[in-house]
């Protein structure tokens, strides 16, 4: 029995060949509760009814596209699973993007093309690494700070806290 036999994953794109693709590279590792949406409206209409373990969405869509989807997730009132895990694909790499992306609350980011590689090692990320979670009045999301330093001694890790007289 594979280690992700019980996740159940929601693919979001509007294009249904690379639908077929996540599905069937997510089948290949034993993932078989997925669902599907081809667009963030009708995952938003999913996600209502079922609690995927993570979502895989596009950023480019019609209507509701992958950012927008997730700050609905995150942000909106009438949210019924906002921590789940986000996975990001996109052919749009740049770092605005990306950096609108992460600030939207997306856990991880892979690019298209995609290889069944980088897919599986964002699975595992976001299933086996689970960050803490931020709450404020501008983000809600996993914390976006992945560095640890490795001197750090408080509780406090930006530059600004020694500023304030936190530290």
């Amino acid at each position: 029995m594979s280690q992700f036999a019980r996740v159940m994953v929601l693919v979001v794109d509007d294009n249904h060949y690379m639908r077929v693709i996540v599905c069937t590279m997510l089948r290949a590792i034993g993932i078989t509760l997925i669902r599907e949406a081809s667009d963030g409206a009708e995952a938003l209409e999913i996600v209502r009814d079922w609690r995927p373990d993570v979502i895989i969405l596009d950023l480019v869509m019609e209507t509701i596209d992958g950012i927008e989807f997730t700050r609905l997730i995150r942000r909106g009132t009438d949210s019924s699973h906002p921590y789940v895990p986000i996975i990001m694909m996109t052919g749009h790499t740049d770092r605005r993007r990306v950096l609108e992306a992460r600030d939207a609350g997306v856990n991880e980011i892979v690019a298209k093309p995609l290889t069944a590689r980088a897919l599986i090692d964002r699975l595992k990320s976001v299933i086996n690494n689970e960050r803490g979670w931020v709450k404020s009045s501008t983000y809600v999301g996993p914390d976006r700070r992945r560095r640890t330093l490795p001197g750090y001694k408080g509780p406090f890790r930006r530059t600004a806290d020694k500023a304030d007289g936190k530290m």
